[in-house]
């Protein structure tokens, strides 16, 4: 099995690939040979792409809770109207409004997630993008996984389960490290790191 580069330069692929136990070949590509596949992002080399990014996702899932609850806020005006119209029937529908609000959720978090810019919209506005360890743009099954994980770790473990970014120097999450993905500078990333290769 072999393992395409992770986008990086051809000395970040030899920094990676010593630091992986010398298991590299000819052209950056890492082989299967009981190594460990190297990280895309190293924070030791590139310290930029997560500079104040636990502060940036902060505001980021701010700004995506707003995107969530207007539609959501919406659909509860129209059923409580609708009630009125109907003189109290519409008021039924009461009881799909939180199950289409979480369908919502898991929605925007695949789509957007999963979408070209590999972000949210808050994450967009914040100058941040989703990618997996090894370099690969977000895809939807990922982004929404990511979400239900990271409601589910702050729901069972409480809030203070997000001071784990604190601990690394890829300033993942748990549900960052649980799934194998990490958050960036957009920006910085398109200056320091190309593309990631799929072959």
């Amino acid at each position: 099995m072999s393992y395409s580069g992770s986008g990086n330069d051809g000395a970040s692929n030899a920094r990676s690939s010593s630091r992986a136990g010398g298991t590299s070949s000819a052209g950056g590509a890492w082989r299967n040979d009981g190594g460990v596949a190297p990280h895309a992002f190293d924070p030791d080399f590139e310290p930029e792409l997560f500079r104040g990014v636990l502060t940036r996702r902060a505001f980021a899932f701010l700004i995506d809770l707003v995107v969530l609850s207007v539609p959501v806020i919406l659909g509860y005006l129209f059923i409580a109207v609708f009630g009125l119209i109907t003189l109290g029937l519409g008021w039924a529908l009461f009881w799909l409004a939180w199950p289409a609000s979480v369908v919502w959720a898991i929605v925007y978090y695949g789509a957007s997630l999963g979408g070209p810019h590999s972000a949210t919209v808050g994450m967009r506005v914040m100058d941040l993008e989703l990618r997996t360890w090894y370099g690969a743009p977000g895809y939807f099954v990922l982004g929404a996984t990511h979400a239900v994980l990271f409601w589910v770790s702050i729901s069972f473990l409480t809030p203070l389960v997000l001071l784990v970014g604190l601990f690394n120097g890829r300033r993942r999450l748990l549900h960052d490290i649980v799934l194998g993905t990490v958050v960036i500078n957009s920006s910085i990333r398109t200056q320091v790191v190309p593309q990631s290769r799929a072959y």
